[in-house]
């Protein structure tokens, strides 16, 4: 991902470049280079669930699973500074309960202080039941009339969930059998790391790979690596799906797919995650035309819909589901990782389940001080 982020920003730093050429104005330069991605990931250390280590004086860290994407994970901080310790949990990306694949985030003991993100911490998703039932009318009918299903989608986490329904779906009537393709090198190269660690899969995944077959694999699906076979794609006459990175849009092989689909009055966009503001895809689907892609204009024609039960971030109700099942006396709650309007809401629902806890929404610069008492001694 480090390696892929980075040659997006090349690409980026490149045609930012040129305009500001134009200008007169100087170059810009990526935050850092495929070299520097590398020199990074071999300073990596790969560190199990569950397994305390000392990371400083005082302080020991702890990975919990986080249920968000593969290896995402919570960490627990224990803390002692002299007479005084305390236990910090920042939750990361919290996952959604029963979701395809992976296991729920655990509960954590003993909190003390809590930061916690708020990306949905204003909205309830959709049931995921109801999920696949719109999934199979939206792709049944685009298909059926001769479309192209065009799905923007995460390369980690997204693809995997959607393949897999897809695996399930194929064992139903409710979608036409049509080829389906996973054009991204990096959706590619992360399907195979999940085929690696079916130790993270929940007990219905690992059922369907123990009982039935591979989840990530089918007889009409084909994974793209080469640009070549990417370009192929365009050649299609026959009803497609072709799920495709980035997910908000914004960069990656999916901006062609666009460009070549979302002029047909036939064909489906498809969204089954977040789309921050402003990005192409937030863009799309709300239903603004024409879009800019590549620097063009283009007429939106297609259908565009979105089912956000596939989203791997937990919502409002499912976020307080996971404070609630910590224990501990939580003093103090910093809320991050939102926009402002989800962030204050989730704050307001925090200060009513959590009425004893000081809750905050930090801004930019903002010194957060966390203060324990000192354990008190025997005797």
């Amino acid at each position: 991902m480090l390696a892929d982020s980075a040659e997006i920003q090349r690409a980026d730093a490149e045609f930012v470049s040129r305009k500001r050429e134009k200008k007169g104005l100087p170059p810009v330069q990526p935050l850092y280079s495929p070299q520097d991605a590398e020199l990074a990931i071999r300073q990596f250390l790969g560190l199990n669930y569950h397994r305390p280590i000392p990371i400083a004086d005082g302080v020991t860290l702890t990975f919990v699973d986080a249920g968000h994407i593969l290896g995402s994970a919570q960490v627990i901080l224990d803390v002692r500074e002299g007479d005084r310790k305390f236990r910090f949990l920042f939750s990361g990306d919290i996952g959604r309960p029963n979701q395809e694949i992976l296991r729920d985030a655990e509960a954590v003991e003993n909190v003390d202080f809590l930061q916690i993100e708020s990306t949905y911490g204003a909205r309830e998703h959709g049931d995921p039941i109801n999920a696949r039932d719109e999934l199979c009318r939206l792709i049944g009918g685009a298909l059926r009339r001769g479309g192209k299903v065009i799905v923007p989608a995460f390369s980690v986490g997204r693809t995997q969930q959607l393949v897999y329904v897809l695996n399930q779906l194929a064992d139903t009537d409710c979608l036409p059998r049509v080829p389906i393709f996973v054009d991204s090198p990096l959706s590619v190269n992360a399907t195979e790391v999940f085929r690696l660690h079916p130790e993270c899969f929940d007990d219905e995944t690992l059922k369907f790979l123990r009982e039935q077959r591979n989840p990530f694999g089918m007889e009409n699906l084909t994974y793209i690596r080469e640009a070549a076979h990417s370009r192929k794609l365009n050649d299609l006459v026959e009803p497609a799906i072709i799920i495709s990175a980035s997910g908000m849009a914004e960069a990656g092989r999916i901006r062609h797919h666009l460009a070549n689909h979302i002029g047909d009055p036939k064909s489906l966009i498809l969204f089954v995650g977040y789309c921050a503001a402003h990005t192409l895809g937030a863009q799309i689907m709300a239903r603004r035309s024409p879009v800019n892609i590549f620097g063009q204009p283009f007429e939106v024609r297609a259908e565009v819909a979105s089912i956000d039960a596939f989203s791997g971030h937990a919502d409002r109700l499912e976020l307080s589901a996971y404070v609630n099942s910590m224990t501990g006396t939580i003093r103090k709650i910093t809320v991050i990782h939102g926009e402002e309007e989800q962030s204050m809401a989730f704050a307001e629902t925090l200060r009513t389940l959590r009425p004893t806890a000081e809750v905050l929404v930090p801004v930019p610069g903002q010194v957060v001080e966390f203060a324990v008492e000192p354990v008190a001694s025997a005797g």
